[in-house]
């Protein structure tokens, strides 16, 4: 089927660019501080891949405290640390900025306009970012990623203070890159119903970002505050008259549509590389565009279905909150079906099922669907309350939707720009090795995370009983996660060695081929 001329231009399909050595041809002055975007994109995608093996070794780390009962060499105060530290960076530091950064690269790309508007304050929300991440390595909390108070100025060191600050430059970080996003959705040419499904998404996080990364500054301010008493003012501590209701309804307002600000860019991914690697327009164009209106729309007032069961609200309330929280699978089930739809349009050209990025993208649509899955108990008054609430079953569904369906299109968007930023390609066997080491190992350890939860195995503990099925259900938890910390490993040797090493990029990295067509011009005689 040809691609018409309009979805073209809507969906990024045609190919807008051509690869060069990135790397190869910049210096460490403009890796540091060039405000060209491809520079930030890339700056920001390789700081990210650092992050995840930062959170990655923590999370292997105390995974091999949890393995078996009884094993206690990191004790309480150890493993909280590397927990908390292990969500906060595998958030803020990795899931968040490597999408972001991927877009970064591809809005100008796919909007024709060879510029990243505002690319000053994506370079400073670039190093507020590292900032927090430093502050938060030093200040070690073990307040958990949530931060919930009175929690977490009560517990710590003396430095507890640098993790309340962290997440206050993290809210200003944020609060520039979705300035810069929003800025840049009304950068191509045409009106918006002319304009890619990348530049709707860009839009709809921007605004995701401003509206929800002020109450989490507040949020790192109040702590800050708070846990100092510098001011008569107490906002979260019960003890001196603060609300801890308050607090939780400050944090949720940012913390559920944090949900959305890796999810967001993600998909974008998708609506950019799919028709690129399938040779065709997405099934619908509107269908996309109105489902990220219904998330901008839906992600916001949601968060108190995080803290239902935790004190007595009104029957009515939840009811409400509930309702909300179902409309938002609406918006969800569009963008999926719209893949799913696109997918089975036409036959799959065997270029794309040879392509890391489309294998990439494929699963992370199954683990959103799987994740997906198990978010519809979750939604539901009674389970969450009685069953799933703090048990396995959510570790089980967020790393689903997180790692299972936003790393992996993360990884997805890297393979993709990789010829783009050094000029060669991968090395297919190496990342083939990546993929199926992620999938088996993600599979196992999602799997096994929703039946400890199904077994009531609790959430933020270091140690356990022997209850028949816990032990198993965590040694298959750390075995899945020591099978992607072993892709990982495949992945940073292949870009590194194929920087160097790979084969050269064609002009155009990603042709659409069907095995009859390279057949048929292998039967042509040579003239």
């Amino acid at each position: 089927m040809a691609t018409h001329k309009l979805d073209q231009q809507r969906m990024g399909n045609a190919a807008h660019w051509k690869p060069e050595n990135l790397i190869g041809n910049m210096s460490i002055g403009e890796l540091l501080f060039s405000n060209d975007y491809r520079v930030i994109a890339l700056k920001g995608i390789f700081t990210s891949i650092i992050m995840l093996a930062v959170g990655g070794f923590f999370a292997l780390v105390f995974r091999s405290e949890l393995t078996f009962p009884g094993v206690d060499f990191l004790g309480a105060k150890v493993y909280m640390t590397l927990m908390t530290m292990h969500g906060m960076v595998m958030v803020f530091g990795f899931l968040i900025p490597m999408v972001v950064s991927i877009c970064y690269y591809m809005l100008p790309r796919v909007l024709g306009t060879d510029r990243l508007y505002w690319a000053g304050a994506a370079q400073l929300s670039y190093w507020i970012l590292i900032a927090a991440a430093v502050l938060l390595v030093i200040g070690r909390p073990d307040f958990t990623w949530t931060a919930y108070a009175p929690m977490s100025f009560r517990t710590g060191n003396s430095l507890i203070w640098m993790g309340h600050l962290a997440i206050l430059l993290v809210a200003i970080s944020e609060l520039l890159a979705g300035a810069v996003l929003v800025r840049n959705a009304f950068s191509g040419s045409g009106g918006w119903t002319k304009t890619p499904l990348m530049a709707w998404a860009a839009g709809t996080v921007g605004l995701l970002f401003i509206a929800s990364t002020l109450p989490l500054g507040f949020v790192g301010y109040g702590l800050l505050s708070d846990w100092g008493q510098w001011t008569n003012v107490a906002y979260f501590d019960p003890s001196r008259g603060g609300s801890v209701k308050f607090f939780l309804y400050m944090f949720w307002t940012y913390g559920h549509p944090a949900v959305y600000l890796p999810f967001v860019p993600a998909i974008a991914v998708i609506y950019t590389i799919m028709p690129r690697l399938l040779g065709n327009p997405m099934w619908s164009y509107w269908s996309g565009v109105v489902a990220f209106i219904l998330l901008a729309v839906g992600a916001m007032p949601i968060g108190p279905h995080h803290f239902q069961p935790l004190y007595t609200v009104s029957g009515d309330y939840q009811r409400f909150v509930q309702i909300l929280t179902m409309l938002v699978f609406i918006p969800s089930v569009l963008h999926v079906f719209n893949w799913i739809a696109t997918l089975f349009m036409n036959p799959i050209p065997d270029s794309a099922r040879r392509a890391v990025p489309f294998k990439f993208m494929v699963m992370a649509i199954a683990f959103i669907v799987y994740g997906g899955a198990t978010a519809f108990l979750n939604a539901q008054i009674a389970p969450d309350s009685d069953f799933i609430h703090n048990t396995y079953w959510i570790p089980a569904h967020f790393h689903a939707m997180f790692f299972g369906f936003v790393g992996q299109m993360a990884m997805a968007g890297f393979y993709y720009l990789y010829p783009y930023f050094t000029g060669r390609m991968y090395n297919q066997t190496m990342a083939n090795a990546h993929f199926w080491l992620w999938q088996v190992g993600l599979f196992i350890k999602i799997t096994a995370m929703g039946v400890a939860g199904y077994l009531y195995f609790p959430r933020w503990v270091y140690d356990y009983l022997e209850v028949p099925g816990w032990p198993e259900a965590q040694l298959f938890i750390t075995i899945g996660g020591f099978l992607v910390g072993l892709g990982f490993l495949f992945f940073a040797f292949n870009l590194a060695w194929s920087a160097r090493y790979g084969k050269p990029a064609d002009d155009d990295p990603w042709p659409v081929i069907h095995d009859d067509q390279q057949s048929a011009a292998a039967a042509q005689p040579a003239e």
